[in-house]
């Protein structure tokens, strides 16, 4: 088994590759009939009201209130739902104001992209700069204003979805165009922190798919041009830290989360459990890395109390008791995440863990997996991908 440092976009999860080798007997294989998982009662979504019909009949549903019914339906996962009321909604095609079609296009293909039917979401994204979608098109409805009223999350999953069809070259270039266009909406005078944020996320999003392809150089080169001009930005020296780590190169990572305290430590506790948890992750890698798990397992669960929905110290702890082998005891730890947190812990990576450590720890995990199985699908958001478990 080995584990491999985080992407540049992950808060320092680390993965579980299991290889195909037997366990070693040291690390407690287990009896053959593995006990049932502590799970959570099954709980369903409670039924939101149709988001299509008003409660009033004399007060019909404004576009507010359908992009709220819309929003709450998405933030619970209900994909499915969503996309068969966008399917029966004739208020978005017959309103009079043209940017309710972009709401239309922008729920219809989240929930697309989020069941994986890839080439329909993207279908609808090909001509987001026609000048159906700027404000001058309609000068009696939108008097004085120009520009783009497309949202900022719908041209960037224009850019990631030919990823998912195998393009990734495509979406690789349809990143660096969309960094382009921030910049240029920086260098227009628009709100800055907005646009800096959304350069930041854009550059991070080009910097994920540059280490798949271990092009570690560029993506340090990316980073830095960021840095340069945001020295006081702990999360852009951590992204540096993590992609040094890709390449081997600990101690320029060491110089990076040590920059990560000095920030930390000047802003006096401004920052919250959320800045402290990211240095004690960091240091947690760095033990890691040197095979100290004693000490990074130290460091996760500081984070945990402090936080205790914490995914990759949750995670990574586990990690960390299986190579001390504690296989039993990191099994409790993600039993336990999805037993007190629920809805934090319903992640495909720790799913992958908990099954594997399953795997290694029973002989006939088969049914233990499934029981996880069943759970998942009736309490798991549409998009989770149930593969995870391997049954």
């Amino acid at each position: 088994m080995e584990f491999s440092p985080p992407e540049a976009s992950s808060p320092n999860t680390i993965t579980l590759a299991v290889s195909d080798q037997r366990p070693d007997p040291a690390m407690e294989p287990g009896d053959s009939s593995p006990p049932q998982p502590p799970f959570p009662a099954a709980t369903r979504t409670p039924s939101l009201s149709d988001p299509l019909t008003s409660p009033n009949p004399s007060h019909p549903l404004t576009l507010s209130d359908l992009a709220h019914e819309l929003a709450t339906l998405a933030a619970h996962g209900s994909y499915r739902i969503l996309l068969d009321k966008l399917t029966r909604s004739l208020s978005l095609s017959h309103s009079p104001l043209p940017h309710s079609h972009l709401l239309y296009l922008a729920f219809n293909s989240l929930a697309l992209a989020k069941l994986r039917r890839y080439p329909d979401a993207l279908r609808d994204l090909d001509d987001l700069d026609s000048p159906s979608y700027r404000f001058e098109s309609y000068p009696d409805t939108y008097p004085g204003m120009a520009g783009s009223f497309v949202p900022f999350g719908l041209r960037w999953m224009r850019c990631l979805l030919p990823a998912k069809l195998g393009k990734k070259g495509e979406t690789i270039d349809r990143l660096y165009e969309l960094l382009g266009f921030v910049r240029e909406r920086i260098e227009d005078g628009g709100d800055g922190s907005v646009w800096r944020r959304r350069e930041e996320f854009v550059i991070g999003s080009i910097v994920s798919h540059h280490l798949a392809q271990k092009e570690y150089l560029l993506c340090v080169d990316l980073i830095r041009d960021v840095i340069v001009r945001d020295r006081e930005n702990a999360g852009l020296w951590s992204r540096l830290g993590y992609v040094q780590m890709q390449f081997g190169d600990v101690e320029g990572a060491r110089a990076s989360f040590v920059e990560v305290e000095r920030i930390i430590s000047n802003k006096k506790g401004e920052e919250g459990v959320r800045m402290l948890n990211l240095a004690s992750r960091n240091k947690a890698l760095m033990y890691m890395v040197g095979k100290d798990y004693v000490s990074a397992l130290r460091e996760y669960e500081g984070c945990i109390e402090r936080d205790g929905s914490d995914l990759a110290a949750i995670n990574n702890k586990a990690l960390c008791l299986m190579y001390l082998r504690d296989l039993s005891g990191s099994i409790k730890v993600l039993e336990s995440a999805l037993e007190r947190v629920p809805t934090a812990a319903l992640n495909e990576t720790l799913i992958v863990n908990l099954c594997s450590m399953y795997e290694l720890a029973h002989v006939n995990h088969t049914e233990i997996k499934r029981t996880l199985s069943n759970w998942i699908a009736q309490v798991a958001p549409d998009d989770f991908d149930t593969s995870c478990t391997r049954v």
